[in-house]
């Protein structure tokens, strides 16, 4: 594994491929009162790159170019959040993506545990740590273990979207699944413009 740390936005002419895989680190979970800190991203070969943004500007063309690329399939795992993200402090709309999370609960019917760490332990066989989860992320400088963190939430969810797929096509539920990644942008600008606590299609 090899973790390529960005300041302000990822290097010119990078190509992360076809499908990549995308995950951030704010200070908080909350959309106006915490910044986006940190997107990390990887192509599934083993690498990382780490971006740090400058949360003054948040100038990072290359990066932006990326999320809105209706050619590049953006993996997340709970993409909900990170998208949302992305809408309030980088003014972009991301697109196509895919939610590891959401693919989990569409296939994954015999368990309720669809976070991340459960979920890469049966479906890519790699134990995560979550030590660093709620570190400072606005910190002028990302430690080792931050950084080591911030990747390894990145370098496994392509061969987790792999298992999954196959089983959302054993059970049919592909073009479902599908529906719900084309909807999460339109969640995520729900979440935003205050319907973050409310399910629209509920009868009440």
């Amino acid at each position: 594994m090899t973790i390529h740390l960005h300041k302000g936005d990822l290097p010119d002419g990078l190509d992360l491929g076809p499908e990549v895989a995308v995950d951030s680190e704010t200070l908080g979970l909350r959309f106006r009162r915490d910044p986006l800190c940190v997107v990390q991203l990887s192509a599934g070969d083993g690498d990382a790159h780490v971006v740090q943004l400058d949360r003054q500007t948040y100038d990072c063309p290359n990066l932006k170019r990326l999320l809105a690329d209706p050619g590049s399939l953006k993996i997340f795992h709970f993409g909900r959040f990170d998208i949302g993200m992305f809408q309030l402090h980088l003014g972009v709309e991301t697109r196509p993506v895919y939610c590891t999370k959401i693919a989990s609960k569409l296939a994954r019917t015999y368990t309720d545990r669809h976070g991340l760490k459960d979920v890469a332990r049966e479906m890519a066989g790699v134990d995560l740590s979550k030590a660093q989860q709620s570190s400072d992320w606005g910190a002028e400088t990302l430690s080792p273990e931050q950084l080591a963190y911030a990747a390894s939430d990145v370098l496994h969810l392509h061969a987790i979207k792999r298992r999954l797929d196959m089983m959302l096509a054993r059970q049919n539920r592909t073009e479902l699944a599908r529906a719900c990644f084309d909807f999460l942008p339109v969640r995520s600008r729900l979440d935003l413009e205050g319907w973050d606590e409310v399910d629209i299609f509920a009868h009440s």
